[in-house]
């Protein structure tokens, strides 16, 4: 099935809508997969439009990320009824989700560190909205240990708060 998106521009159109609704900068390969929402483009015509995009300063690119700019936002607000109805819709569902795990990632933080007795420093640290809703420092004895646990707390940092208070608040 051919998609909506019929040249070039469009495609930049379309870049630009997702780098205004993106919350944070984003690798190539997620401004590719955001992008490649449509049938009709493909892998050379993106390269070529973001490639584009920066060179006229539309888009800044640092450390490998992608952001758009003050001059990107204005055009990207001018041009974005030109795309598609189906076509923002689609991205704007696949820029609901990228931006949920990108919300989520910063909320969730663990981060292990050595001490100077060898010994490992695992941080555990949940966000919300507001601010910090919780932020522990555990010792740990060794590093792999120390990563297990990171990764589990990760994926259900909720349930250590939980049973966290769920302890403190029990009577003697």
């Amino acid at each position: 099935m051919p998609g909506f998106i019929q040249d070039q521009l469009e495609i930049k159109f379309l870049i630009l809508y997702i780098a205004a609704r993106v919350i944070e900068p984003i690798p190539f390969d997620t401004m590719l997969d955001l992008t490649m929402c449509d049938d009709a483009i493909d892998y050379f015509d993106f390269s070529a439009c973001l490639a584009d995009l920066v060179k006229t300063q539309h888009l800044r690119l640092e450390k490998d990320l992608y952001a758009i700019t003050e001059k990107g936002r204005r055009n990207s607000a001018i041009c974005e009824t030109s795309l598609p109805y189906s076509v923002r819709l689609r991205c704007d569902r696949n820029l609901s989700e990228w931006n949920r795990k990108l919300r989520r990632r910063n909320q969730v933080r663990a981060v292990t560190e050595k001490r100077a007795n060898g010994t490992y420093t695992l941080r555990l640290s949940l966000d919300d909205d507001i601010g910090s809703v919780m932020d522990l420092r555990l010792m740990i004895v060794h590093e792999e240990l120390a990563k297990t646990l990171a990764a589990r707390f990760r994926r259900e940092p909720e349930k250590l708060y939980n049973s966290i208070l769920s302890l403190l608040l029990q009577e003697e």
